[in-house]
């Protein structure tokens, strides 16, 4: 039989089967017949030691299994290592946590401190949408790359190749029953011979996706380059030169000053902010207590003393907003409620029963635009303090952080801080609450 097998050739045309019968029929003869169904071999066979139970070729067939199983192990993991996101998300949660869209936000955040005229900013922004796209296609490709590679090749390692060395062992064992042993193990080896192709071909798919996913890369990037170069270079061209007209300064600027230059009755900052703040900052907890970002309360001042602020880009963060009007009222040359009344005002909150009726004199005596400022922003901390239950800004914590603001003595030096200090801690308080408790009684001619 031996002599007769060596001489045996396959035809590399014909089919599996084919080649399976050839093989079988040369070796065993009459004492072999089987029939293919289902990948199950039934045959009636002699007695036959262990050694005779495979044949060649599957012989060779089986020197490939235990590697196999390792090839799709170590590549499965370190597939499972390239990839940059956590498998099993869908691809919205996938892509958010992608290294990529990571640099997205990052940018989106960046680009807020520019002016809307920087050429940063515009490249910013474009990069940002930019970095979204490609982490999309990176979030796209790690699904297919998931889907269609590595769950194959994890079922594989796993479950189907396993399942064939689980039959080695058995088929091993079975010397006294190697017939039912032979045909389980063998129609587990032909079906591995059949499907190796299909095997390899997961990693043949590795590298389309690779290339597709590189190829659609390279078309979105060139793409996008070259617009943003050409967008780029005609907004260069027309950016204007810097004007000579140069913007009156607000902040640190005369109340008296600003309202005149700009044709106002109510100072910018303290009318912009508070429009603001109107939309979504009353629920806001800890307002002007809580300190914002430095840098956008300087890109808010910026904006006011330019005379251009664009609402949407600062609203959605009110402590910012908070800080910039704090900061008018406290750089100020005089306070809103002046440095002439300063004693005044702490005498006429000693008053038991005839506070507001003082508080009412003083008021008259303030020149109108102070008047006019200070009620408007009075009634604004009265609408805040509303809000106590959830900002928790009673009128008492509002006279504490904006008060020292609003009422602070002439002297420079030492002296003025002790004086602010001593002014903060207590004095202002019964200046400032009672001013937004009864704002209604103290300013009748309306709300703002």
């Amino acid at each position: 039989m031996t002599s007769d097998f060596t001489k045996f050739t396959i035809n590399p045309h014909l089919n599996v089967k084919t080649v399976v019968e050839q093989l079988l029929t040369k070796c065993f003869g009459t004492f072999f017949m089987f029939t293919f169904t289902n990948q199950h071999y039934v045959h009636v066979p002699r007695s036959q030691d262990a050694t005779e139970l495979l044949h060649e070729d599957l012989v060779m067939v089986e020197q490939r299994v235990e590697p196999a199983k390792k090839a799709a192990q170590v590549l499965h993991k370190k597939l499972q290592g390239c990839m940059q996101s956590q498998p099993g998300l869908e691809a919205e949660r996938r892509m958010k946590k992608l290294p990529l869209m990571l640099l997205s936000v990052s940018m989106a955040e960046s680009l807020k401190d520019f002016d809307a005229e920087s050429s940063i900013r515009r490249v910013l922004e474009m990069c940002c949408f930019m970095e979204k796209m490609l982490a999309n296609l990176l979030a796209d490709f790690e699904m297919k790359l998931e889907s269609e590679v590595l769950e194959p090749l994890h079922k594989l390692s796993e479950d189907d190749l396993p399942e064939i060395l689980k039959n080695k062992k058995q088929f091993a064992k079975l010397t006294t029953d190697w017939n039912n042993a032979r045909d389980q193990y063998s129609a587990d080896l032909y079906h591995f011979a059949t499907k190796e192709d299909d095997y390899a071909n997961y990693f043949i798919r590795l590298l389309e996706l690779q290339a597709e996913y590189h190829k659609n890369s390279h078309e979105f990037l060139d793409r996008n380059i070259n617009e943003l170069k050409e967008n780029h270079s005609q907004k260069g061209e027309l950016c204007p030169c810097p004007s000579a007209h140069i913007v009156p300064k607000v902040y640190g600027e005369p109340l008296l000053s600003h309202l005149s230059q700009s044709n106002r009755e109510i100072a910018a900052p303290i009318q912009e902010c508070i429009h603001m703040l109107l939309r979504t900052g009353m629920g806001e907890e800890g307002l002007f207590r809580l300190a914002a970002a430095a840098s956008v309360v300087k890109r808010l001042k910026t904006c006011l003393d330019q005379g251009n602020v664009d609402h949407s880009e600062f609203t959605m963060d009110p402590h910012a907003v908070a800080g910039a009007l704090k900061c008018y009222l406290r750089e100020l040359p005089e306070p809103l409620m002046t440095f002439e009344l300063y004693n005044d005002w702490f005498k006429a909150a000693g008053y038991l029963t005839e506070k507001l009726e003082q508080f009412r004199l003083l008021l008259k005596k303030l020149p109108p635009e102070n008047y006019d400022n200070l009620r408007y922003l009075v009634q604004f901390l009265s609408l805040l303090s509303e809000q106590q239950a959830v900002n928790k800004m009673t009128p008492s914590n509002i006279a504490i952080v904006l008060g020292p603001n609003l009422l602070k003595p002439r002297a420079e030096g030492e002296a003025a801080l002790f004086d602010m200090a001593s002014a903060s801690s207590v004095q202002v308080v019964t200046v400032m609450e009672p001013l937004i408790q009864y704002s209604s009684s103290l300013f009748p001619e309306g709300t703002m």
